[in-house]
């Protein structure tokens, strides 16, 4: 027990020290706490001390799942189901050309140019064809744009791109089985039931007895995330869902979601992004940094080629194009998911994974530092009712 709260603490002092980086350069502090984590990955492996950062170990893994959970899940919520309705063509078409474009690309370019065989290229191809939910959230939220239109928009093109990598990895790579059947199914039942079952529950307990809408949501996401990881699916694909389907009831009471998001963004989401961070072999990447752009260049560019020129019959201001394009050229979460994948069934070698997990955290990092650097959209950002400082005393309070 001493060894966990030791490690906690080491890790939640990282978090803080990201926190103040992030406030003095002006970054969003997602991208901070991955540079933090492989910084801290570095330091340790240079004196041999690696497994103490303790990022394999079960419980903390667990905690890093769940803030990706739960980030997911405010993401989804944030969806309000008009605005998906208004902006339906936009998110397809952006969200499956943000997938096909680099899974082509990236396919490709693994077969022809690294000379990976066919398997590997199209593992490849998969993993960098993603967009990061987790990331791009963190961003939406930190400038205020998960509240305007442009923002909800980006948010539903996201989720298309990865829904489309996640059926590509299930159709390719894991045929669907009657596993994916049952929890299609009982997903759909328990999703048709959520609106109603969760306005009764508040109606009757809601404001008696502590936090049980909280502890409600926490527990339908762990129960479809416990169904989706038995069936092969991605915990965070119904966390979405969720909460697309909740967004209206969300949106009742703004006050809870702010509560809730100060538990998932001040405690667990840490954990997610540092740990993410550590998996990156700085020696291994030195070794041969060829490869590790060869792959992020493929990536980026693809995304770029085929997006932009799509984005711009949506968006008109260069600034709202280049974001947008910049912001789905990210990936974290289902990148690393299949990667890890193609690793645990042989499809690539242990040297094709790591440049793979490089590539796709490099991916989170560069883009959206790049996006939020130069081509921030400052002429939409929603004007602040309270200074930063006051906003975060209120959060702190009220969580």
């Amino acid at each position: 027990m001493e060894q966990m709260f030791a490690i906690g603490a080491l890790w939640l002092g990282l978090a803080v020290i990201s926190a103040i980086i992030a406030y003095h350069l002006r970054i969003s502090i997602a991208l901070v706490e991955i540079c933090v984590g492989v910084a801290a990955a570095a330091i340790a492996n240079s004196v041999g001390q690696l497994d103490r950062l303790g990022a394999n170990e079960e419980w903390l893994r667990f905690l890093a799942s769940s803030g990706a959970v739960l980030l997911t899940f405010l993401a989804g919520a944030e969806l309000e189901p008009e605005t998906l309705r208004q902006k339906f063509k936009e998110v397809s078409v952006v969200g499956v050309l943000g997938f096909l474009a680099p899974f082509v690309g990236c396919s490709v370019l693994a077969y022809a140019v690294l000379d990976w065989d066919l398997k590997a290229s199209l593992l490849c191809g998969i993993a960098l064809s993603t967009t990061s939910m987790a990331v791009v959230y963190a961003v939406m939220l930190e400038t205020g744009l998960n509240t305007t239109t442009y923002g909800k928009g980006i948010l539903g093109a996201c989720f298309v791109n990865d829904l489309g990598t996640v059926l590509a990895l299930g159709l390719i790579f894991a045929p669907f089985t009657y596993k994916t059947l049952v929890f299609a199914v009982v997903s759909l039942l328990f999703i048709a039931l959520l609106p109603t079952a969760s306005r009764v529950l508040t109606r009757i307990y809601g404001h008696r007895t502590a936090a049980i809408r909280t502890k409600w949501v926490i527990f339908i996401l762990f129960g479809l995330a416990t169904l989706a990881l038995w069936a092969g699916v991605e915990a965070v694909l119904p966390a979405y869902i969720v909460g697309m389907v909740l967004a209206e009831f969300c949106g009742e009471d703004l006050l809870w979601v702010r509560r809730l998001r100060t538990l998932t963004v001040g405690f667990l989401t840490p954990f997610y992004f540092i740990r993410a961070g550590t998996f990156v072999s700085l020696p291994a990447l030195a070794a041969a940094p060829v490869v590790l752009l060869v792959l992020l260049g493929g990536k980026v560019a693809s995304k770029i080629f085929g997006l932009y020129p799509i984005i711009g019959l949506f968006r008109r201001q260069r600034k709202e194009q280049w974001f947008y394009t910049l912001l789905m050229s990210t990936g974290l979460t289902f990148g690393t998911i299949s990667a890890l994948y193609g690793l645990t069934h042989k499809i690539v070698t242990q040297e094709q994974y790591s440049f793979l997990v490089a590539a796709v955290i490099a991916s989170a990092v560069v883009p959206t530092l790049i996006a939020t650097t130069f081509f921030l959209p400052r002429h939409i950002l929603p004007a602040r009712e309270l200074p930063p400082r006051v906003e975060e005393i209120e959060d702190a309070t009220e969580g």
